[in-house]
């Protein structure tokens, strides 16, 4: 080859950042709810020589030769998903959950079809009908929310949205909701006014496929995810599906609104599926609720108040106004004391999204580097002690070190960074 050279020498700006992003995760807290580690072993899957080959089409359908092997690869994720989920077919190449959104759409709705969602201020999804988005822009999208006084989802509203705008789709699903999902009731609304049902479950893939979340497989005709989170798989997506579906969806997915099939991230699913197969995984989805739930004890020991009470699953919405900081604000104080969160709205929030009045805080990238509940409660005091020191940045500082020597017991990627 003309360059065999590594990555140092080819291109050392490049490999300065992915050493600098490697140091930043090895000893940094990553508490966003969206993120995770993924494996050693979907890390080498991800980057092997699987990216050269194109492959548009399905396992033994394509319009390219040279596709034995990648097919085996395809039809090893398809089958490893639909054991994991119980499902009765899947497609595994969406690029991202976006698109294994758009995908479904396109199958369930025409444009201009009303569907119901939840709000995004209310922790729903940009790609469940906001006006900014593709989805909100092709389809009449009517929100429904939660209810004031506990904060979880208003099944009354639901109902009524429901019999009033006759939707074509009910969307369950959302990216920063603290509560379990029920997905038998949302059913029941669906069927009671002849709509479809597509769950987004992003956010709980992996507690779903544990069996620590109820599963919404037989609850809706379509369910759509990212393959990350807390499926600790490559940043991607899938679609999970009946039957009845699986040539609609397909050919929505290829040729309908992409090309050739990403083979190299195909190749990390399936590992990824292999992985959340296995009895460890179930525990580890087991310990990030547990590790949620004591983390959300030990923030409320710091004089925070979480969103709904509490958590059901790897997410807690910190309510920030007892510290008279914004969620913008925390999020720069957090950083300083190498604590990674993101700024989110809390319901009925009276800031707007890019100021908000809380943090989004999850526990799946924490529980992947082996802590514990115990863990979590020294976690919990370095982010009240930050808050609450947020205009002293030599504290942060100070904080910021502490983290990182606590991190030093919880190796991650240590191997990968270079010495000196």
């Amino acid at each position: 080859m003309e360059n065999t050279a590594p990555l140092s020498k080819v291109d050392p700006a490049i490999a300065d950042i992915i050493q600098a992003e490697t140091r930043r995760q090895e000893h940094g807290l990553e508490l966003i709810a969206s993120e995770n580690f993924v494996s050693p072993a979907v890390l080498e899957a991800s980057g092997s020589v699987l990216t050269n080959k194109y492959a548009e089409g399905y396992p033994g359908k394509r319009y390219y030769g040279g596709c034995e092997e990648v097919d085996k690869a395809e039809t090893l994720a398809i089958d490893r998903a639909k054991q994991l989920f119980g499902a009765e077919a899947a497609n595994v190449q969406p690029h991202s959950g976006s698109q294994a959104n758009m995908a479904a759409f396109m199958v369930l709705m025409k444009p201009g079809d009303v569907m119901l969602t939840l709000d995004l201020n209310s922790g729903g999804h940009l790609t469940h009908g906001s006006t900014f988005n593709f989805s909100g822009k092709t389809y009449k999208a009517v929100h429904y929310g939660l209810t004031r006084d506990t904060e979880t989802i208003d099944f009354a509203q639901v109902e009524a949205l429901a019999k009033e705008h006759k939707p074509r789709l009910l969307i369950v699903g959302a990216s920063a909701y603290p509560r379990t999902l029920d997905f038998p009731r949302f059913k029941a609304i669906a069927d009671s006014v002849g709509a479809s049902v597509l769950v987004d479950m992003a956010h709980i893939a992996g507690l779903i496929a544990a069996g620590v979340h109820p599963s919404p497989i037989a609850h809706a005709d379509i369910v759509t995810s990212t393959t990350h989170k807390t499926l600790r798989g490559p940043r991607s997506g899938m679609i999970l599906m009946k039957e009845q579906y699986a040539k609609a969806i397909n050919s929505a997915i290829f040729p309908g609104i992409q090309g050739g099939p990403a083979m190299h991230t195909i190749a990390a699913k399936a590992v990824a599926y292999h992985e959340a197969l296995q009895p460890a995984f179930k525990a580890y989805a087991q310990q990030v609720v547990a590790n949620a739930r004591a983390l959300a004890e030990g923030l409320v020991g710091q004089g925070l108040r979480l969103c709904s009470g509490g958590t059901d699953n790897h997410l807690m919405l910190v309510d920030l106004r007892s510290k008279k900081l914004t969620g913008k604000v925390a999020e720069e104080v957090l950083g300083k004391a190498g604590i990674t969160v993101n700024k989110n709205q809390i319901p009925f929030d009276p800031e707007k999204p890019t100021i908000s009045s809380g943090v989004r805080i999850g526990t799946p990238a924490l529980t992947t580097r082996g802590m514990k509940e115990a863990d979590m409660a020294s976690v919990a005091r370095f982010i009240g002690r930050a808050l609450d020191h947020a205009s002293d940045d030599a504290a942060l500082s100070k904080i910021h070190g502490e983290v990182a020597e606590f991190t030093k017991a919880f190796p991650l990627y240590a191997s990968r960074l270079q010495k000196g």
